[in-house]
């Protein structure tokens, strides 16, 4: 899950982003800050993974504020004024995004950011958040058995429970460990140490027979060599 908080003085933008970041499952919204003093209090005191920031704010602009920093988050610029471009990329921005920017356009700059961060976040992986209307679950992936395309949702296996997620399986796939799951079919990624029995084309997972379609087999192949 990738921490991310936004500042900008104006209240549109605070929700343009929050709103194309809900639609992407590694996001977790941690602060809304309207001016750079609220953000070096917050970051006085709390770590994130991301920061979009703006240029034009009164008092302290975006960039003087990212000066005061002395180990900052990855960032991503969103403002209204090209010209500052040069200036953000020598303080080492990640991308810089001119309002108003398409949520195509957001897409590319958040996939960078996340392929920065995410061989850094996967070392240590022990639970993910998965996103249930307004809710977040945080479910341990030990607990996880599998997860099976449902419609445009995702069922979510537990041993106790099940969960079902308005996410794609694709987006969920990218949440877990490779060294932990193994996708199978279109439709289903296993959890590797939950495996009771392999028959044929059928795995067995406590009193789930799950298929591996034809596509996968080969994934099967290389966990029982």
């Amino acid at each position: 899950m990738i921490k991310y908080m936004i500042v900008d003085d104006e209240t549109t933008s605070h929700n343009i982003i929050k709103d194309y970041a809900s639609n992407l499952s590694y996001f977790s919204h941690q602060k809304s800050c309207y001016n750079a003093f609220e953000a070096i209090e917050y970051l006085n005191n709390t770590t994130v993974d991301l920061l979009f920031l703006d240029i034009n704010m009164p008092k302290l602009s975006g960039f003087d504020f990212l000066k005061t920093l002395s180990n900052p988050p990855r960032v991503i610029v969103t403002t209204a004024y090209k010209e500052f471009a040069l200036e953000g990329y020598e303080l080492n921005i990640d991308d810089y995004l001119l309002k108003p920017f398409s949520f195509q356009r957001f897409i590319i700059a958040t996939t960078k950011v996340r392929d920065l961060i995410k061989p850094i976040k996967n070392l240590d992986v022990s639970s993910i958040f998965l996103k249930d209307n307004k809710k977040h679950h945080q479910v341990k992936l030990n607990d996880i058995l599998f997860t099976e395309a449902y419609g445009n949702y995702v069922k979510i296996h537990l041993k106790e429970k099940m969960i079902i997620t308005h996410q794609t399986l694709s987006s969920i796939e990218e949440l877990l460990p490779k060294n932990q799951f193994i996708k199978i079919h279109k439709s289903f990624i296993i959890a590797k140490n939950k495996i009771v029995l392999i028959e044929g084309n059928l795995i067995h997972i406590l009193q789930h027979k799950i298929p591996v379609g034809k596509m996968y087999r080969q994934n099967i192949n290389e966990l029982l060599s």
